[in-house]
């Protein structure tokens, strides 16, 4: 069997990496593909080398752009190299533009499509992700959800119960197999960054860093909150270049840093007093490691984060906000099992489940 992976954006390289690795153990064939949605070295290429995934055989070079910019570029790019490789499968992963651009390419194609992390739903339409996801998985032939809220969704939603398949969250495997070299790094970051207790912040979504009415009175309040508990920032470039201005005015208890890679911010979340953040795969990674999660949306598509974890939902509440630290340093970390699943075996179940497609 020949298997073509795609990738774009950092939340797919985590996912992809043990689902490449298992796939290698079983013998196919595979090509990794990426689009370049995430093109900055610091968001990109160093997760390939953190994450141990070989280096790309085909990189589409995308970059930035407005979602029908990028989408209709890794389209126009994807195909020939569709075209040249003659997959029995392509795997996309995720929520983001590369997914499904390569879903609709594969689908014209009559190319099979297997979608890792299928079946979450926000259920919110305003957000680009949820269009992604709804249409990846009206599309795909093979669907493998994290969790069984996957399952009820795209069941109720029309999709055939045989072509879904329960496996867990591939994003767990890798928090698992990594979590010890991420510990080895933390006496090193924790003199580098002064830190003894802290939170960790990280914020990219259009919604929240975009708009001054939003983001400015977000910044505000995380800076009064620096005051009691130190938060560290990674600042992803665009935001970073939007506000440098008035993260540099910032109060002095928030560090504003550079992007981090996948293991140093692994092990900044470990030992975080809490996590303020609107990322889907933190929550996700949050309530595994049992570290306290403040999401800073309306909505999300994991809501196993919120019932089997750590994970509380803000929105722009900022009194909210502001309760959810202090219960956070009153919290006692105790230990939460991880939901069902949740066991670093997920890319090992996705790997027979599809070699056991062939033999059929």
């Amino acid at each position: 069997m020949k298997v073509l992976h795609v990738v774009g954006a950092r939340p797919n390289f985590m996912k992809a990496a043990p689902v490449y690795r298992a796939i290698a153990r079983s013998g196919h064939e595979q090509t990794l593909v990426h689009t370049g949605q995430h093109y900055d070295a610091l968001m990109s290429d160093v997760f390939f080398e953190a994450l141990e995934i070989p280096a790309p055989d085909e990189s589409l070079n995308v970059g930035s752009g407005s979602h029908a910019q990028q989408t209709a570029a890794i389209m126009s790019r994807f195909e020939p190299v569709l075209l040249a490789h003659r997959p029995d499968i392509v795997l996309v992963y995720g929520d983001v533009n590369s997914t499904v651009a390569a879903a609709l390419v594969c689908s014209k194609l009559g190319v099979r499509i297997a979608h890792v992390e299928a079946g979450l739903r926000s259920f919110d339409r305003t957000m680009p992700e949820e269009i992604n996801r709804l249409l990846t998985d009206q599309l795909a032939d093979m669907l493998f959800t994290p969790s069984s809220d996957g399952d009820e969704n795209l069941v109720r939603e029309g999709i055939a119960k045989e072509k879904i398949f329960l496996v867990g969250n591939v994003m767990i495997d890798t928090l698992i197999r990594f979590l010890p070299k991420a510990e080895q790094l933390f006496p090193e970051l924790k003199e580098k960054l002064s830190l003894s207790g802290y939170g960790l912040v990280t914020l990219h979504r259009p919604s929240n860093v975009d708009d001054a009415a939003t983001f400015l009175p977000m910044l505000k309040v995380l800076s009064e909150i620096s005051l009691q508990l130190p938060l560290i920032f990674p600042v992803h470039p665009r935001t970073s270049q939007r506000w440098a201005a008035e993260l540099k005015q910032a109060g002095s208890g928030l560090s504003v840093i550079e992007p981090l890679g996948y293991l140093e911010f692994l092990a900044l979340q470990k030992h975080a007093r809490v996590v303020i953040t609107d990322s889907g795969g933190i929550q996700e990674e949050t309530t595994y490691l049992g570290t306290p999660c403040l999401t800073l949306r309306e909505n999300t598509e994991r809501p196993i984060t919120i019932t089997h974890g750590t994970n509380q939902l803000i929105g722009r509440d900022w009194e909210k906000l502001r309760k959810g630290v202090r219960a956070a340093l009153n919290d006692d970390r105790a230990r939460k099992t991880p939901p069902p699943l949740w066991d670093g075996m997920a890319a090992e179940r996705i790997a027979a489940i599809l070699s056991q497609s062939v033999r059929q």
